[in-house]
């Protein structure tokens, strides 16, 4: 029978729900799985989270990771499968529970932290402040060397890896959708590196960093805060609270995982939701639309200025300067001094930033243009 997960006090009470099997001293990071009605890919994601390999092709040591899959809400028999699977192979380091969510908690956001906290809880009773939380999902296959890459991004002194999420190809008629959507993506990834390079997240590189791969740092995890309380979207809002604290983030494009299509999703806000919409604009002859291609370049080269700024502050506040970049950026110049001198970290003062760009002048001087418009124009830019 599934825990009932219930309020006490107006307060959510979570179990221990993985306790009955400790981790493996040797255990160095932890895949955690939301599932819920995945009974149709459940066996596919497991396969493919047991055949991991090392750097030379072999079989990657099994007690270095385990799986921890929390089935909640379910109606199908994502659970047994789940249970005969773990029976099946007694090597594996799967653990299994389930649970029932009261409707108010019964959302991606409550289970994917759930999961999480667990994950951070049994990697930190073995002394991991550098144990590994590793995220994906029930409709997931991950790549065969997906652990190792998110070990090797990670011992480089990374504090976050998003690995890349790939679809397989169908006949779906927003695939052509999609497809623009990644190009464009990818062309400011580029961009990105060219004209504001970190370090940590050379390139090549891509633009994700979504629970489907989204991997931490026991260490950076408790930095953070966990991961927010939210719905839907936790995998957004945890990536820009990793960001808001200057987070060594890597979007490595070694780290893959293969995801579903579908257009039924298991959330109201998601992948699944991004090709409904697509969908209706296709049906109803809709222009995609996206950041024109100089106001990419422009809030790119300003953003690297500032944080080359911010990396000499103890040497002075250059008003010049930040003057300039308010001015490019439309923003208020005396709001942006006051800013840089009393945030903590860069990705502090860079959210704020971006908060006022997208609701001031910015977007009336920067107006969407057609998609292809911009991919055609940000190829131009990064040529030259």
């Amino acid at each position: 029978m599934p825990t009932e997960i219930q309020e006490i006090n107006g307060a959510f009470a979570q179990p221990l729900l993985f306790n009955d099997t400790p981790p493996s001293l040797q255990t160095r990071l932890t895949v955690i799985v939301p599932v819920r009605n995945e009974a149709d890919q459940l066996t596919e994601t497991l396969e493919a989270l047991r055949k991991q390999l090392d750097g030379n092709s072999l079989p990657l040591n099994p007690l270095l990771y385990e799986v921890l899959l929390l089935a909640n809400n379910c109606t199908d028999s994502s659970f047994d499968i789940a249970r005969r699977y773990q029976q099946k192979y007694p090597a594996f380091h799967l653990h299994i529970a389930q649970v029932h969510l009261p409707p108010e908690k019964a959302n991606i956001g409550t289970v994917r932290r759930m999961l999480m906290d667990e994950a951070y809880r049994r990697l930190t009773s073995l002394g991991r402040s550098d144990g590994i939380i590793a995220s994906t999902d029930g409709d997931t296959v991950v790549d065969s060397h997906w652990v190792y890459n998110i070990m090797l991004e990670m011992a480089k002194g990374n504090d976050a890896v998003g690995g890349r999420i790939l679809t397989r190809p169908d006949q779906s008629s927003v695939r052509l959708f999609h497809l623009r959507d990644v190009m464009y993506r990818t062309l400011v990834a580029k961009a990105e590196a060219l004209f504001d390079p970190c370090l940590h997240d050379p390139w090549p590189r891509h633009f994700q960093h979504f629970g489907a791969s989204i991997a931490v740092t026991c260490h950076m995890y408790e930095q953070v805060g966990g991961l927010p309380e939210t719905p839907y979207l936790e995998d957004e809002a945890f990536y820009r609270a990793l960001l808001r604290i200057d987070a060594k983030v890597r979007k490595s494009p070694h780290v893959k995982v293969y995801t579903s299509t579908r257009l039924q999703g298991r959330v109201a806000v998601g992948f699944s939701e991004q090709l409904r919409y697509w969908s209706i604009m296709n049906q109803g002859n809709q222009c995609q639309l996206a950041e024109p291609a100089g106001a990419v370049i422009t809030r790119l080269s300003n953003r690297q200025q500032l944080r080359l700024c911010w990396q000499k502050r103890n040497q002075g506040v250059h008003t010049d300067l930040l003057k300039r970049i308010a001015l490019e950026l439309f923003i208020d110049s005396d709001w942006l001094i006051e800013q840089f001198k009393k945030s903590r970290f860069f990705g502090e003062i860079w959210e704020m930033i971006d908060e006022r760009m997208t609701s001031g002048q910015w977007i009336t001087q920067w107006k969407p243009v057609p998609i292809t418009v911009a991919i055609r124009d940000m190829r131009n830019y990064l040529v030259r």
